[in-house]
């Protein structure tokens, strides 16, 4: 089986041409960068629109592959920026009335799991999900991915990039914080972890504040510093509760050096072992959809309809391919 992945949450317009063993035939992507200020979803919507056409093509070339021979057609259904999900929602449907051929929504977090879990041969994991819109403690149980810790105001990403702009660095910020952090030292900020549960707005007005009086660098450190403390805490706990011995990190933020590195110690300390996808994959893109995609028609875990879905949990989805 073949199968063509469309992801459009957010800033990434990606397709993913993959088979049935997840190997990836092809993997192209463009990503919208506002000119000032963060993602505004109609001009994010119209870049996707605009694209779409030339990544189709583009993703085809490089695959080797004839629109004829594609099985089947999966697109992000959510969750997302919902101007942004529906160009990836009609340019899906369209392909599957041409092809006539089946069409997919999948979970865009569950998407990133199931690469994550298959490129890095990770069986059972506790997940670390973190990226621009989402940031998510998650593990297997019973049918589906279970939250067991996420953020109750911004996601890290967005929390990172936030401060980022406001220091006058180009999107993404992640990066840029990085690189200068490592220069920096230690300023207090505010560490906030509420249970299994976090919070990053508070920091983020923190880091902004002091980045008036301090160096740039020492708030990237602390800002960088607090905020992995704080999600390697809750991780670290998710693990003890659940048992399990593996972690998973995925995501766009999951490219930070430093984060897998605080993992890294935890998982040493507690006996268990660190997986990270790869960076090519960490990031929204085509292929996990389509890999997602052909894991959900494989196993007959199909949503009823494919409309978007903005605010589509994770742990809403009943996961049958497990």
């Amino acid at each position: 089986m073949i199968c063509l992945g469309i992801e459009s949450t957010a800033h990434t317009f990606g397709i993913g041409i993959v088979n049935d063993k997840c190997e990836i035939l092809a993997n192209v992507k463009d990503m919208y960068q506002p000119k000032k200020g963060g993602i505004h979803p109609r001009e994010a919507a119209d870049h996707h629109s605009i694209l779409s056409g030339k990544v189709l093509r583009e993703t085809l070339e490089k695959s080797g592959v004839e629109l004829r021979d594609i099985d089947l057609i999966s697109f992000s259904q959510g969750p997302g920026l919902p101007q942004c999900l529906k160009i990836g929602a009609v340019v899906g449907r369209s392909l599957s009335l041409k092809l006539n051929k089946p069409l997919v929504g999948v979970n865009h977090c569950i998407a990133h799991i199931e690469i994550g879990k298959k490129k890095t041969n990770a069986s059972d994991p506790v997940t670390l999900y973190v990226s621009g819109g989402n940031t998510q403690v998650l593990a297997f149980v019973e049918g589906r991915y279970r939250c067991f810790g996420e953020t109750l105001d911004i996601a890290i990403g967005n929390c990172l990039d936030q401060f980022a702009r406001s220091q006058g660095l180009k999107h993404p910020g992640g990066p840029k914080i990085e690189k200068l952090a490592k220069n920096g030292k230690w300023i207090g900020l505010p560490y906030v972890v509420k249970g299994m549960d976090l919070s990053f707005s508070g920091i983020l007005t923190e880091a902004i504040k002091k980045a008036k009086t301090n160096k740039l660098e020492d708030v990237c450190f602390s800002l960088q510093e607090t905020c992995y403390s704080m999600l390697t805490e809750v991780v670290e706990r998710a693990v003890a509760h659940t048992d399990k011995e593996e972690v998973l990190l995925t995501g766009g933020v999951a490219a930070s050096e430093r984060l897998r590195e605080m993992l890294s110690i935890m998982c040493k300390e507690r006996g268990a072992k660190l997986y990270s996808v790869p960076k090519e994959y960490s990031g929204d893109n085509g292929s996990m959809i389509a890999w997602a995609g052909i894991l959900a028609h494989n196993s007959g875990s199909l949503e009823n309809d494919t409309k978007i879905r903005q605010k589509w949990r994770t742990d809403d989805v009943v996961v049958g391919w497990i």
